[in-house]
């Protein structure tokens, strides 16, 4: 088993935050919220939804470039403050 540490952007949109993950953007990584809180919720749901959805399907989860994706050979815990 690996860890992948993927980036991901909360950004103000006009009167709601938009979310995304690049590295899995073009694989439908983004959402929105109403505050920056349920838009980093609702990001965290769907990255967890595309590598499933990825995984099921065979294909490979992304790898790089390195400053959107980190991969640590082994299980770890991310948190964040």
């Amino acid at each position: 088993m690996k860890t992948y540490i993927l980036r991901i952007v909360v950004e103000p949109d006009n009167d709601c935050w938009h979310a995304y993950c690049p590295a899995l953007e073009e694989k439908g990584a983004s959402t929105w919220g109403k505050t920056y809180e349920e838009a980093l919720r609702n990001i965290r749901e769907v990255v967890q939804m595309v590598v499933e959805e990825l995984t099921k399907d065979g294909e490979p989860i992304p790898e790089e470039p390195p400053e959107e994706v980190q991969v640590v050979p082994d299980l770890r815990v991310a948190v964040n403050l």
